[in-house]
């Protein structure tokens, strides 16, 4: 067994009270985790989804009105996919900053 030197015996006390907050936090917000992951999932799926739908919507409007050798269709999808995609990032970026910012003030 390791042992302490002064400077872990002042750390010690620090980060036992740190992981017992995060413990009870967690106890606290058992059922909230598993609904905020599905909501999370949910909102990351129609962000992606909604923009591509929009996108083949279009395409298949240019196909119809503006003929030509390029797909619109295929185009306008991956254009919808590449926002959805950017629309995904940039929420699940916002929530990440929310988790560590809710950490930070325990």
């Amino acid at each position: 067994m390791a042992k302490l030197n002064a400077e872990n015996r002042e750390e010690f006390p620090e980060k036992i009270g740190t992981k017992e907050a995060r413990k009870m936090k967690a106890r606290r917000d058992k059922n909230k985790g598993i609904w905020l992951g599905l909501g999370m999932m949910g909102m990351i799926g129609w962000s992606v989804a909604i923009p591509t739908l929009i996108g083949v919507a279009i395409g298949i409007w240019m196909d119809i009105r503006y003929p030509g050798q390029i797909s619109w269709t295929l185009t306008f999808l991956s254009i919808g996919l590449a926002v959805g995609c950017v629309n995904a990032w940039y929420w699940v970026e916002r929530e990440r900053e929310k988790i560590e910012g809710s950490q930070s003030d325990e």
